[in-house]
């Protein structure tokens, strides 16, 4: 046995081998099951086991798209519960992408944010407005509803607008940091709420606390995409997108510029780094994400009102970072996507096969002790035994290694490598001999 584990560790033909045969079996589970929330999990896992298979990752990539773009949406769309894996999936996509823009707020940049959901609502809101009649009790101009091909271009605008408002939140907090801008940034969030919520006076923008309802569905070559399951794909390509500028991003100037700021404000001042402007790109950055993803939550559920957007949803974003790793991009990912099946499905399922064993007389369940009442508890309990477990996230940030030999024989402006000074190299090495 050890001889074989010995083997599976050092072999990369042989991982690779024995995880086409897990994707197939959890395939084949899911295609051939009616309901199996199970077998959608396990399936889902191959992701998580593909990230720490030692092969090359242009092909983890591919094998990771080929298997979230087709095997997951053919194989759960022979059950009943299609709409509800792809309505999960989807779910999962739109967090993963929030979690992504608050991880450069927080993890990068080390800027407590707890009001990251007031961007979320402005791009929902900016593109319901105009997707409804809503806008047309104070535009003097246009035809409203606008149709669906108009969520593609706001899109972009959700980006525009979350992102002004991240730097108009950005500006007056720069003086504070540390708890007191976490302060800031929670009643920046509820304002944000509460405005959206008063807005329906003396001109109706918002609808107030009855929300807007009969938001237009997008509209692409002339389908409606009005399904969890459309939707789905949408939200992979955006994700994509996000993990390829969130990636880009971490280990460009600015993005080292972010960790030095984190690190220690004085010194990356004193090293040349330009505070006002790093913090701002980064709230703004951050915000556009969650804007994008709030445009999409809009289109996809067709009603918002205030009460999508309160604290909660907020800390659970930052628990999603906190939970996976700060400055994580790939723990992040995992954090955003076990909170959001924790809350949306395993919860749910074992909540309801215990009021069914309660209704059947199996188990006698007090009122108080109730599986639905005591869901919060559970995922409460959860996140503290990982937090015991795993304090620095499922998983820990890294920073990328460079070897100083290597940088010695580097030439040429195109290099991908980082210039040091003789002196620096002679510095870095005396240092290793210590």
């Amino acid at each position: 046995m050890k001889k074989f584990i010995t083997i599976l560790l050092t072999n990369r033909t042989a991982q690779l081998v024995l995880f086409l045969v897990y994707v197939v079996v959890t395939t084949a589970s899911l295609y051939l099951a009616e309901k199996s929330v199970v077998a959608f999990l396990l399936l889902l896992l191959s992701i998580l086991i593909l990230y720490f298979l030692k092969i090359k990752t242009p092909l983890k990539w591919v094998i990771g798209l080929l298997i979230l773009g087709v095997l997951l949406p053919v194989s759960a769309s022979q059950g009943p519960s299609y709409q509800s894996y792809m309505e999960v999936a989807t779910l999962v996509g739109i967090y993963v992408a929030m979690a992504l823009g608050l991880n450069i707020v927080v993890g990068l940049a080390g800027l407590l944010d707890l009001g990251f959901v007031a961007f979320f609502a402005v791009g929902a809101y900016t593109y319901g407005i105009f997707a409804t009649g809503q806008a047309a009790n104070f535009m003097p101009f246009g035809t409203y509803p606008l149709s669906g091909e108009s969520f593609w271009v706001f899109l972009l605008i959700g980006c525009f607008v979350a992102a002004l408002f991240g730097i108009l939140l950005g500006i007056p907090v720069l003086r504070v940091k540390g708890d007191y801008l976490a302060i800031v940034t929670l009643g920046f969030g509820e304002i944000i709420r509460i405005v959206f919520n008063n807005m329906d006076k003396p001109v109706n923008i918002t609808n107030g606390s009855m929300g807007l309802a009969s938001i237009a569905p997008p509209r692409i070559f002339g389908i409606d995409l009005m399904f969890p399951n459309q939707f789905y794909y949408v939200v992979l390509v955006m994700v994509i997108l996000v993990i390829y500028a969130v990636r880009t991003l971490e280990h460009s100037k600015i993005g080292r510029s972010w960790k030095a700021v984190r690190e220690n404000e004085i010194a990356a001042q004193a090293m040349g780094v330009p505070l006002v402007k790093t913090k701002l790109t980064a709230f703004a950055i951050g915000a556009s994400f969650s804007g994008m993803m709030g445009v999409v939550f809009a289109a996809k559920q067709t009603f918002v009102d205030p009460t999508s957007f309160t604290l909660l949803e907020s800390t659970t974003i930052l628990v999603m970072v906190v939970l996976g790793g700060m400055g994580s991009l790939p723990g992040v990912i995992l954090g955003a996507a076990v909170v959001t099946i924790l809350n949306l499905q395993v919860l749910t399922e074992i909540s309801n096969w215990m009021n069914q064993l309660n209704i059947n007389g199996v188990l006698s369940i007090p009122d108080a002790l109730s599986p639905v009442k005591m869901q919060r508890f559970i995922f409460g309990a959860l996140l503290i035994v990982f937090a015991l477990y795993r304090s620095k996230g499922l998983i820990p940030a890294k920073n990328r290694k460079y070897d100083p030999e290597q940088l010695k024989q580097t030439k040429g402006k195109n290099s991908k490598f980082l210039f040091l000074s003789k002196e620096k190299l002679k510095a870095y090495e005396g240092r290793e001999n210590l």
